[in-house]
C-alpha cells in the first residue's frame, strides 16, 4: 500500500475507533479506562494497533488487516457502532474472531480461532496488562497466565517477535 493511502486509512481507522468509544459506548463507564476513569478508552486499541505496526518482522498480509482489526477489536463488544461499511471481509472476520462474551469465554474459545487472531490477541493482552496494575493480584495473575500461554503460542508459531519480548517483561514485572 502506498504511504499516503496507508496514512489515510490509519487516520480513518483511528477516527472510527474514537467515535465508537466516545460517542457510542454500551455503558458510560466503558468510554474511559478503569484505572483513572478519565483516560479515553480508545488509547487501548490505538496502543495495541501501534504495537503491531511497530513489528517489523510481520508480513504486510498480517500487519495491514491486523492493525485495523486491533483498532476496532472492542467495537463490537463495547460499543453500539458497527464497523464501517467498506471494511474488508478479512478485517471483519478478525474483529469478530477477537470478540468474546467475557474473559472466561475468551480463555476457553480463543484456541479454536485463527492463528492471526491469536497473534492479535497477544497485542490486545499486552496493551491491557500495561495499565491493569490496578487490578487485585488474583485478577491480574489470571490475566497474566492467559497472556503467558498466548505468548508461548505466538513465539512457537511466529518466532521471537517484539511483542513476545514485551509480553514476557510485562507478565513478569509484577
Amino acid at each position: 500500500m502506498e504511504t499516503e493511502a496507508f496514512a489515510e486509512q490509519l487516520r480513518v481507522g483511528i477516527e472510527h475507533a474514537i467515535r465508537a468509544h466516545q460517542l457510542f459506548p454500551r455503558a458510560p463507564e466503558t468510554a474511559v479506562r478503569f484505572w483513572d476513569h478519565k483516560t479515553p478508552y480508545v488509547v487501548h486499541p490505538i496502543l495495541a494497533s501501534a504495537l503491531l505496526l511497530a513489528e517489523i518482522e510481520l508480513p504486510d498480509s498480517i500487519r495491514e488487516p491486523g492493525y485495523l482489526a486491533l483498532l476496532w477489536h472492542d467495537t463490537l463488544e463495547d460499543t453500539t457502532l458497527p464497523l464501517p461499511v467498506e471494511t474488508s471481509l478479512q478485517v471483519c472476520t478478525l474483529v469478530e474472531e477477537m470478540t468474546f462474551d467475557s474473559f472466561d469465554d475468551e480463555c476457553e474459545r480463543l484456541w479454536g480461532r485463527s492463528s492471526t487472531t491469536k497473534l492479535l490477541k497477544l497485542y490486545d493482552k499486552v496493551a491491557n496488562l500495561l495499565d491493569n496494575t490496578w487490578r487485585k493480584p488474583e485478577s491480574w495473575n489470571k490475566q497474566a497466565r492467559h497472556a503467558e500461554k498466548l505468548t508461548d503460542w505466538v513465539e512457537e508459531n511466529f518466532g521471537q517477535l517484539n511483542i513476545v519480548k514485551i509480553a514476557r517483561s510485562v507478565i513478569h514485572y509484577r
